[in-house]
């Protein structure tokens, strides 16, 4: 995001970031208004409830959610940034607010927590979601497969992921409640007076002002272009609702990586080794990402073969040649490399006994090519069996009963996930597993496919299965019937998002359910869930896992690469 080019400045002098961007003539009036909204603390639940007593849009809360008091992460509560205050966005996607708080640090747009808080209600008192928040920055990127967002592919553009959440169990709302939700936004757009301390750091403008584009109280840095404004005196709730996503989405679709004026990535210490070798940093035109990485190892081994590789020791981007938010060395040296063949390298066929006892082959550009290291598909890596075997014991995942289609549709309150269709459902296979109850669990995109409830996202869901049915050649399933609804849902089961890689140190925990807090500990998991997968024990288990041979020498050099790809998010 270009704004935090200017972070550690306003850190230092205690000015607004936002203040700072806009003297530097960053970002546009789309993107600067979309900040303050996505900062925006009155559009929760429970500054409703204060509404309700008889006070105003403008009045403080004599108290805030208690869900805001601290910021939960792996160690230890830290003092929430917006304590006293209600839900926001930034609360789960942060930022730089706990950069110098001990225990604390940088963050990609994601929070420190294995599940995300949430604000209680009385009939349901759950304090967190099913899932963690996953990083935002490069969430959005181009993809030739379509946009699918959140864990399990629930949205289909920023616009509906926004509004989701905006009227979501996030901030507070329930099933049903849709309606209040935006009645509360439009409220607090119509009624806002520009008074507030957010508002002083945006321009100081009411939103009924600034939203209008057309005043001449609007400097020129916050005036929006026409097809973000909105006259707020005439439009409907639904229309001001619609018009604050678009603002939300302009904002959260720039928050991207840095790239050069090529559009390649270069602040991390692989984008420099690369650049320093003049190593191909992005695919050529209509190459997939896949051969790409296949064409980058040959040309580093060919540069190795001949002594000609140039190893990184230091950053060039800042004085000191350090990173500016990460502790470790900025370099990309033999260790480096060694855990970038190992992550790059592809069996060129079924395994063989000497690469399985060996090891060495990552096989993960399969799943995370770069450079985006990532294919924005979805997968099953076992983290859900491994959750709930752990609970119930080995071998319970996949004694697990789960219902068909036919069965999941005439008897949707029973196993799919409550919306405002049906506001009774109990989502039980999108849920934290316990010990009391052995039917909860999270089984991912299972929810979402085939769901009539959400129609948006089919058609790229079913691409998305149905190529991975045809590839799958473990799969004996009749070619004509593979694609059907029936035997999809089956491989739905347990999938969820690939996520990018890039900067991985600045969004831990890992996985939808924060079960791992270190990249060591992922690449273990990865061992044992494709150990699991050949042993046949693996419950719909993704096809890539057979070309993947890790083994305990691989933990460290793999892990040391995928640091190579942190940076100094700005």
């Amino acid at each position: 995001m270009r704004r935090l080019a200017f972070l550690a400045s306003a850190i230092l002098m205690c000015v607004p970031v936002g203040l700072v961007a806009q003297e530097a003539g960053g970002d546009p009036a789309e993107v600067v208004l979309g900040e303050r909204l996505f900062l925006e603390t009155r559009f929760a639940q429970f500054f409703k409830t204060f509404l309700d007593t008889g006070r105003g849009v403008n009045d403080v809360l004599p108290a805030g959610d208690p869900v805001m008091n601290r910021t939960v992460t792996t160690q230890s509560p830290l003092p929430g940034p917006f304590a006293g205050k209600a839900m926001n966005c930034r609360a789960c996607h942060l930022v730089d607010e706990h950069v110098a708080t001990p225990g604390g640090g940088m963050r990609t747009y994601a929070d420190f927590a294995q599940r995300s808080p949430i604000p209680a209600r009385q009939f349901d008192p759950a304090q967190t979601a099913p899932r963690n928040s996953p990083a935002l920055v490069n969430a959005s990127l181009t993809r030739g497969i379509g946009l699918l967002l959140h864990f399990d592919g629930e949205f289909v553009s920023l616009e509906d992921l926004i509004r989701g959440t905006f009227s979501g169990r996030n901030f507070g709302w329930q099933p049903g409640e849709k309606q209040q939700a935006i009645a509360l936004l439009a409220r607090v757009i119509r009624e806002d007076d520009g008074q507030a301390a957010l508002a002083a750091d945006f321009g100081g403008l009411p939103y009924s002002v600034v939203l209008t584009g057309v005043s001449p109280q609007i400097p020129p840095e916050f005036r929006l272009p026409r097809q973000f404004r909105i006259e707020v005196a005439r439009a409907t709730d639904g229309q001001i609702f619609d018009a604050v996503a678009r603002l939300v989405a302009a904002y959260t679709a720039q928050l991207v990586f840095s790239q050069d004026e090529r559009g390649a990535f270069n602040l991390s210490p692989f984008d420099v080794f690369l650049q320093r070798n003049d190593l191909p940093r992005k695919p050529s035109l209509r190459e997939s990402g896949l051969d790409y990485g296949r064409r980058l190892l040959r040309a580093v081994n060919a540069l190795d073969d001949l002594g000609r590789l140039k190893f990184v020791t230091s950053n060039p981007n800042t004085g000191d040649g350090k990173f500016e938010f990460h502790s470790q060395p900025f370099r990309f040296t033999r260790e480096e490399l060694e855990g970038m063949r190992i992550f790059f390298r592809q069996p060129s066929g079924a395994l063989t006994p000497r690469e399985l006892v060996s090891g060495g082959v990552g096989n993960c550009t399969v799943c995370h090519p770069a450079p985006n290291f990532t294919e924005f598909r979805l997968h099953n890596t076992g983290v859900t069996q491994f959750e709930y075997d752990g609970i119930h014991g080995r071998g319970s995942f996949a004694l697990l009963r789960i219902p068909s289609l036919d069965e999941r549709a005439a008897n949707y309150n029973l196993f799919l996930p409550a919306t405002d269709l049906h506001p009774m459902a109990t989502g039980v296979f999108r849920s934290i597993p316990t010990a009391q109850n052995r039917m909860l669990t999270d089984l991912g995109a299972w929810n979402i496919f085939a769901n009539p409830d959400f129609p948006k996202p089919q058609l790229i869901l079913s691409r998305i299965l149905c190529e991975d049915a045809e590839d799958d050649r473990s799969n004996r399933t009749n070619a004509s019937e593979k694609c059907l609804p029936r035997p999809l849902l089956n491989r739905a089961i347990a999938v969820f998002k690939t996520p990018g890689l890039r900067d991985l140190s600045h969004s831990a925990p890992y996985m939808h359910n924060g079960k791992f807090n270190t990249i060591e500990e992922i690449i273990v998991f990865y061992r044992e869930a494709s150990d699991l997968s050949r042993a046949g024990t693996l419950r719909n288990p993704p096809h890539e896992f057979a070309g993947m041979s890790l083994q305990a020498g691989d933990v460290r050099p793999l892990a040391t690469f995928l640091r190579a790809l942190n940076e100094d998010y700005q």
